[in-house]
C-alpha cells in the first residue's frame, strides 16, 4: 500500500512539473513588454517626415508619450513643412500641444538614427520609395514602428515587408500601420450590422459585375488640412515615390474589406485571387501643379508623365478580387479639387441575403458619410422594419447611445448618428495612436493583425502587378 501511495506521489510530482513547464513555455511565447503605461515612457522618433500624416500623429498629446520627439530627415522643404505644422499645433489657441522637436538633418539621417536610437517607437509617414527599407532596418535595431500606409508600394519589395514582420516577431517589437478608417463611425456600424444575421443574413458571394463588397474612394489633390491649404511635395506626383492608387489609398479599402467581412479572423495569402486590375490618369496643368505644390514647373523626374505640358498622373486604380470565395471590388480615384463644401468621399456596400448596408457621401448627403440599410424583401417590410428598429435603437444604441432609425423610401432606411461620433479624419490619428499605445503595454498585437496586414499588402501589390491601362 505504501509503495502504491509513493508511486502516486511520484506521478503527481512528474505531472505537476510537466504541467508547470508547459505553462511556463506558453507564457514565454508572449514577450514581456517594456511598457507599463507610465507617463512619458514612450519616446518617439519621426523618420523622414514628408506627409502631413506624420504631424497628425502629434496633433494631440498623450500621457504615455514623452513630449520630446527626435526627428531624423534629409534637409529640405519636407522636414521644414513638418516642423511648421508641429509648431502650429503648439501655438494654436485651443488646447495647444507642447512638443519639443530635436532635429537632425543630413544625408546620413537613417544611419544616424540607427546609431543613436534616442527613442523606442519610430513613426514614418512620407516618401514611400524607401519606407519598406526604413521599416525593416528600424525593426532590426529593436525599435517599435508605427507606420503610415502604405508600408510597401513595389511588388518586388513585398518579401522585404514579410521579413520585417518575421524579425519583429523574433525581437518582440510591434510593427503596426495607421488604419484610420476603422474609426469612422459609419464604417463601425456597417461592420456591426453585417454581423447580425437576423437583420443582415449572410454575406453574399457576389460576382465580378455585382460584388458582395464594394469600396470606392475619391480623394482630392488640393484640400485643406487643420484649416490651412495642404501643400504637397512634388514627389507626391511620382508613383515611384508615393505609390499608385491601389497600393496607396487602396490599402485602407482592402483593410476595411478584411476587417468588416472577416472580423478577427486570421487570413492567408492563399485565400486571395486577383481577377482583374486597371489604372488611369488624372491630368494637371502647370497652374494646378503650382497651386498644390508651390512650384512653377514640373521637376525632371516627372518628365515621363508629361505630355503637351500636361502632367498625366497615373494615380487611379481599380481591382476585382476574391477573398475566401467572396467577390470584392476596390476603386481609388484622385480629382484635383473638391466642389464647394465637399471633400474626400467614400462609397461602400455590403450585400447580405436579407439586406444591403450602404455608406454614401454624395451631394444628397451634404458630402458627409451616411449609413443606409436597404431591405431586399418587399413581402416582409413591416417585419423587417420592426426588427431593424430594435437592432439599431436598442442593441446598437446600447453601445452607441443616441442612434435612431428613419425610413426614407420603400425598403430604405437611414441610421441617424449623433454628431458626437463624427469626429473626422484628423481625429482618427489620435485614436489609432492610442490603440497602438495599449498594444505596447500588452506587448503584442491581436493574433490576427499581423497575418492580415501581410494579406492586405499581398493583395495590393499583386493587383498592381496585374493592372492594365
Amino acid at each position: 500500500m505504501r509503495i502504491f501511495q509513493f508511486g502516486i506521489l511520484i506521478m503527481t510530482v512528474i505531472i505537476t512539473a510537466c504541467t508547470g513547464s508547459k505553462k511556463e513555455a506558453a507564457e514565454s511565447e508572449i514577450p514581456e513588454s517594456m511598457f507599463t503605461g507610465a507617463k512619458n515612457e514612450v519616446k518617439l522618433i519621426t523618420l523622414d517626415p514628408g506627409h502631413f500624416h506624420a504631424a497628425l500623429v502629434q496633433k494631440e498629446m498623450y500621457d504615455q508619450v514623452d513630449p520630446t520627439v527626435y526627428v531624423y530627415a534629409p534637409e529640405g522643404p519636407d522636414v521644414q513643412d513638418h516642423l511648421e505644422q508641429i509648431e502650429a499645433y503648439n501655438t494654436r489657441e485651443k488646447s495647444p500641444t507642447s512638443w519639443v522637436e530635436k532635429v537632425y538633418t543630413g544625408d546620413d539621417y537613417l544611419e544616424q538614427m540607427l546609431a543613436e536610437k534616442p527613442g523606442n517607437v519610430m513613426v514614418t509617414a512620407g516618401n514611400n520609395a524607401k519606407k519598406t527599407e526604413y521599416i525593416l532596418k528600424t525593426i532590426q535595431a529593436g525599435i517599435h514602428v508605427l507606420a503610415d500606409k502604405p508600408m510597401v508600394i513595389f511588388p518586388e519589395e513585398f518579401p522585404t515587408l514579410e521579413k520585417a514582420f518575421q524579425v519583429a516577431g523574433e525581437k518582440g517589437v510591434l510593427l503596426y500601420d495607421i488604419m484610420t478608417e476603422r474609426y469612422e463611425i459609419t464604417t463601425i456600424l456597417q461592420r456591426e450590422l453585417s454581423q447580425m444575421p437576423g437583420i443582415f443574413g449572410t454575406l453574399e458571394q457576389g460576382t465580378v459585375d455585382d460584388p458582395a463588397i464594394t469600396k470606392e474612394s475619391v480623394h482630392h489633390l488640393f484640400k485643406y488640412v487643420s484649416g490651412s491649404p495642404l501643400k504637397r511635395p512634388a514627389w507626391f506626383f511620382d508613383v515611384n515615390q508615393q505609390g499608385q492608387g491601389m497600393a496607396d489609398v487602396g490599402t485602407h479599402l482592402v483593410d476595411l474589406i478584411q476587417w468588416e467581412a472577416f472580423p478577427e479572423e486570421i487570413l492567408s495569402k492563399e485565400e486571395v485571387e486577383i481577377i482583374s486590375a486597371r489604372k488611369w490618369d488624372t491630368e494637371l496643368t502647370p497652374q494646378m501643379f503650382k497651386k498644390v505644390t508651390g512650384m512653377d514647373e514640373f521637376p525632371g523626374y516627372l518628365s515621363e508623365y508629361v505630355e503637351d505640358d500636361v502632367l498625366k498622373y497615373p494615380c487611379n486604380g481599380e481591382m476585382n478580387y476574391l477573398l475566401k470565395g467572396i467577390h470584392a471590388k476596390v476603386s481609388v480615384a484622385w480629382n484635383f479639387e473638391a466642389p464647394e463644401g465637399a471633400g474626400d468621399t467614400h462609397y461602400s456596400i455590403m450585400r447580405g441575403s436579407k439586406c444591403n448596408v450602404i455608406i454614401q457621401q454624395g451631394e444628397e448627403e451634404g458630402f458627409r458619410p451616411t449609413l443606409y440599410v436597404e431591405g431586399k424583401s418587399k413581402d416582409t417590410t413591416e417585419e423587417f422594419s420592426a426588427g431593424l428598429t430594435v437592432t439599431v435603437e436598442e442593441t446598437l444604441a446600447s453601445k452607441y447611445p443616441g442612434l435612431s432609425l428613419r425610413k426614407t423610401g420603400d425598403n430604405l432606411w437611414v441610421v441617424d448618428i449623433p454628431e458626437k461620433y463624427k469626429v473626422g479624419h484628423e481625429a482618427h490619428f489620435a485614436q489609432v495612436t492610442g490603440k497602438y499605445l495599449q498594444y505596447l503595454v500588452k506587448g503584442h498585437l491581436p493574433e490576427w493583425e499581423v497575418p492580415n496586414m501581410i494579406v492586405k499588402y499581398y493583395t495590393t501589390t499583386e493587383a498592381l502587378k496585374r493592372a492594365v491601362r
